[in-house]
This record gives C-alpha cells, sequence and structure tokens, in this order.
C-alpha cells in the first residue's frame, strides 16, 4: 500500500474567492482526535457486507462536491425549503448513505456535534481508497455543513454520455484540471455501472452501430451482459480485470479500448487530447497516478467549503438541525 503525501500543510482556499478559509488535516486533534479509526471501524465493517462501498462512498463525496461545494448537501432528505439533491438523475443511483448515517453516530457517541457530515465524507473516501490498496493521504478537514441543497445545481455533475470537451469544462469551473479529470476518472478502477449508463455504447451509438472505440471482444461480453431489453440495472464491473481493487489497470483498460463508461475511453480515444498522455502516464506508473490522485482528491475537497460561523455540524446528516 503506497504512503504518499505524509505532510499537508494547512489548505489556504482560493476557490471561489474564499482567501481565507481554511482547511487542517488536525482540524480535530484536540476535539475529536480519534475520529479517523472511528470511521475507518466503521468502513471496514461495511465492507464485509458490501465489496462496493468504498467505491461508493467515493462517489457520494464527489457528487458533494461537485455542487455548490464540499458542504455534504448531498445527504440531505427533502424537507420544508430543501428540495433534495439524491431525487435529480445524476444522484439516483448513488449510494451508501446507511453507512454515512453510521459513521455520523459513531462519531457522535464520542464526539458529539463536533465533526461535520462533509468531513465525515471527505475522511470516508480517503480510507475506503487506502483499504482497497491505494494511496493515503492526510485528509484536510475543517467543514461544516451546508443548511440548504441545490438541487437544481446537480447538473454540474458530469454525465456518463457527454464528450470531452463538456466534461472538461465542468472540471474547469471547479478548479480541476485535465490532469484532475484523468487522475480522478481512475476511481473507475473499482466500483460496478448500470447497463444503462453504457448501453448505448452497444447496439446504437451511431447510426445503429456500436461504439467504434469499444474493443470488438470486449464488446461482445458486454453485449451478453446487457441484451437490448434487458435489466437496464444490471450492475457491471467498471474494471473488468481487478474491479474490488484500487490500482492503475484502469489505465491499462482504456490503452486496450476496454473502457466500460463513454466518458472513460474518451479519455483516450481522443488522439488530440492532451488526457491521451497522462493515461499514458498512468498506465505505465501506479505511483504516478496514487501521487497524482491523492492530491486530486485534496484539490476537489477544497472546493468551496463552508469554514468558520459558516453553516453548522449537522447532528443527523439527513436533516439540518
Amino acid at each position: 500500500m503506497s504512503s504518499i503525501l505524509p505532510i499537508v500543510i494547512c489548505v489556504v482556499m482560493l476557490f471561489w474567492g474564499n482567501s481565507d478559509a481554511q482547511l487542517c488535516p488536525t482540524f480535530y486533534a484536540t476535539t475529536c482526535p480519534n475520529v479517523s479509526s472511528i470511521v475507518q471501524g466503521v468502513v471496514q465493517q461495511a465492507a464485509l457486507k458490501d465489496v462496493r462501498i468504498g467505491a461508493k462512498l467515493v462517489r457520494m463525496h464527489f457528487h458533494d462536491c461537485f455542487v455548490d461545494g464540499c458542504d455534504g448537501s448531498i445527504l440531505l432528505d427533502d424537507a420544508n425549503g430543501i428540495d433534495s439533491e439524491k431525487d435529480e438523475s445524476p444522484n439516483v443511483s448513488v449510494e451508501g448513505f446507511d453507512v454515512v448515517d453510521d459513521i455520523k453516530t459513531a462519531v457522535e457517541n464520542v464526539c458529539p456535534g463536533v465533526v461535520s457530515c462533509a468531513d465525515i465524507l471527505a475522511l470516508a473516501s480517503e480510507i475506503s481508497v487506502s483499504l482497497g490498496g491505494g494511496p493515503t493521504w492526510q485528509v484536510p478537514l475543517g467543514r461544516r455543513d451546508s443548511r440548504t441543497a441545490n438541487a437544481s445545481r446537480t447538473t454540474d455533475l458530469p454525465g456518463p454520455f457527454e464528450d470531452l470537451g463538456q466534461i472538461t469544462s465542468k472540471f474547469s469551473d471547479k478548479g480541476l484540471d485535465s490532469t484532475d479529470l484523468v487522475a480522478l476518472s481512475g476511481a473507475h478502477t473499482f466500483g460496478r455501472a448500470q447497463c444503462q449508463s453504457f448501453s448505448r455504447r452497444l447496439f446504437n451509438f451511431s447510426n445503429e452501430n456500436p461504439d467504434p472505440s469499444l474493443d470488438t471482444t470486449y464488446l461482445q461480453t458486454l453485449r451478453q451482459a446487457c441484451p437490448q431489453g434487458g435489466n437496464p440495472a444490471r450492475l457491471n464491473n467498471l474494471d473488468p480485470t481487478t474491479p474490488d481493487d484500487f490500482d492503475n489497470n484502469y489505465f491499462k483498460n482504456l490503452q486496450n479500448n476496454r473502457g466500460l463508461l463513454q466518458t472513460d475511453q474518451i479519455l483516450f480515444s481522443n488522439g488530440g487530447a492532451d488526457t491521451v498522455a497522462i493515461v499514458n502516464l498512468f498506465a505505465n506508473s501506479q505511483t504516478s497516478f496514487f501521487d497524482s490522485f491523492a492530491w486530486s482528491m485534496i484539490k476537489m475537497g477544497n472546493i468551496s467549503p463552508l469554514t468558520g460561523s459558516n453553516g453548522e455540524i449537522r447532528a443527523d446528516c439527513k436533516r439540518v438541525n
């Protein structure tokens, strides 16, 4: 298991003009010093029942941060004055909320009213990656929870059918560059995706033909798994080689035209795109991927957090206090 970025200085936020907001790995050093081990214990127990939980938690953190910043807004249920983000199309397949609730309960039992749900998502993501065999990093902490959700802004999330220009633009809008895009896409080295998120590539991508960037053998395998008229919610491995391990095989799959989602394969199939060189770098060096992934996760976790007296520390991640 790789351990990188052993020392992370408190991050001064530059996103969206929040130059005075700070996150720091030692934020809970005196108020809840065991928070990381508490979160890890719950995630480890959850993984015994659900091998996919790590990928689910990383995805949830990503979906939280891309909508008005890393503020735990994705966790809020519908309520008076709150239109939940959970019910919007980019989020209806997001899972793992019950485990977040379990983590929050465990943390509240030891450190009541101290640790935010937004920070729990960030910690659970790092722990999930580490437990999967991926890199470790010190997570900057100190986020607070929003009192609102923003369902209309879920369109900020990249969609599975968008082209590279659209996705790159959405990442750029959050202060993330092409290296961040490729590195964070590497989270698809574990987890699953539903047939409906890629089946168009198999049968009717263009003029009723399959996506030409798909390896023909892989195409036939996917057609058997996701036949026309079959179950659109059936799950398929994002990485057909090592589906539950966090490694760099995702990028080797792209080199072999075996990216499951259209938004995976376009990172390598657009010959003139700068993402191709980054895919090749990560395919050839797992260390380079791990280093970049950790740093990109820190950057993503720094998108517009609520700090100081803004927001609140929710007692229940599903509802405001």
